[in-house]
């Protein structure tokens, strides 16, 4: 009876695992997230009232950085966003969102999404025009793209970076869009030191005397020794 139960207990295990595993890697492969806001806040071509929201990745492996909002229970689209990679040092357990605090009553401007865990995070790509406003109003640097972004040029559209002063640098020059490299220390070099050879003070003649006598004391005694005992 105990077996039986044990093999049942396995089995509803198993059957739990292959139902919640999926949807974890799911999860992870498009960084599927759910967030509630709490007042209107702006995204690149929007304005999304108050309310719950799905952000993911575009199921695409060719390019990671294509989010997309959906509402709450994902059955609806609400927009589509170019983004590019932007590095962080410490990863952190709890979903990140960057905001750019506007003047006013204005939206704040949603700067970037980092998932939970993950060292990398989705910096938003706006039209130039508003990248410049944006820049202007809250001293961040805004990537940009100069066209108006539809489906069949969102992957192929050059990105810049407007900084506060409304100038075009390139966007790899003020954002982090690769892992940091960490620079290996090179070891001082290691100081060694040189054994003097200290002069020689004294002869080696008398040890060698020494030495002679006492050879020629052991041949004579053991000359006496073989003499007394025959």
């Amino acid at each position: 009876m105990k077996n039986t139960k044990a093999v049942f207990c396995l089995l509803a295990v198993a059957l739990l695992g292959a139902t919640v595993l999926p949807s974890a890697r799911a999860d992870t492969w498009n960084k599927k997230t759910v967030v509630t806001f709490s007042q209107a806040v702006e995204v690149p071509g929007k304005i999304l009232p108050a309310g719950t929201y799905t952000f993911q990745l575009l199921d695409s492996p060719a390019d990671r950085h294509i989010v997309q909002i959906f509402n709450a229970d994902g059955s609806q689209i609400i927009a589509t966003i170019l983004a590019i990679n932007d590095y962080r040092l410490q990863p952190t357990g709890n979903t990140v969102m960057k905001f750019s605090e506007r003047p006013g009553d204005a939206p704040d401007a949603l700067r970037a999404w980092f998932y939970p865990g993950d060292n990398f995070g989705q910096e938003f790509v706006y039209p130039k025009a508003r990248a410049i406003q944006l820049a202007e109003t809250t001293k961040f640097v805004v990537p940009a793209v100069a066209v108006d972004l539809d489906d069949n040029v969102i992957k192929t559209v050059p990105i810049v970076a407007v900084t506060p002063d409304q100038k075009e640098v390139e966007v790899t020059t003020v954002i982090q869009t690769t892992p940091a490299v960490a620079v290996a220390a090179t070891p001082a070099p290691v100081a060694v030191k040189e054994t003097e050879e200290l002069p020689q003070t004294a002869s080696s003649m008398p040890l060698i005397a020494l030495l002679g006598g006492l050879s020629i004391c052991l041949a004579l005694g053991l000359k006496l020794f073989l003499k007394l005992a025959s």
